[in-house]
């Protein structure tokens, strides 16, 4: 892939993803994320749901998270959970992705 790395949707939208946002940014069809029951355990430690799950599947690859519900609470659990590097990128939900996060997801995927 011309990334160096595997693209995964990581979305409540699951394959809806593939059929509806994937054409507008001009990607192929991509596997999308199993997402694991809420844990009350992350809940009340204020941690997103998806970071643990994120973690997991990247098993200590460095990765990328881009969404627009990633807090302080989730990159500092990444920081100490995760041996690999990480770029937990928020969006803001008011204007979408924008040309300047995939300038900022370029540039770090520039730095592995």
């Amino acid at each position: 892939a011309a990334l160096g790395c595997e693209l995964v949707w990581a979305t409540t939208w699951m394959a809806d993803a593939n059929e509806c946002v994937a054409p507008w940014l001009g990607l192929p069809p991509l596997p999308v994320m199993a997402w694991p029951e809420d844990s009350a355990e992350d809940d009340a430690a204020g941690l997103h749901w998806k970071t643990r799950a994120l973690v997991d599947r990247a098993a200590g690859r460095p990765f990328v998270w881009v969404d627009d519900e990633i807090t302080a609470t989730d990159r500092a659990w990444v920081k100490s959970h995760h041996a690999g590097r990480a770029l937990l990128h928020r969006v803001d939900p008011r204007h979408g992705l924008t040309n300047a996060d995939f300038a900022a997801v370029a540039e770090w995927l520039d730095g592995l």
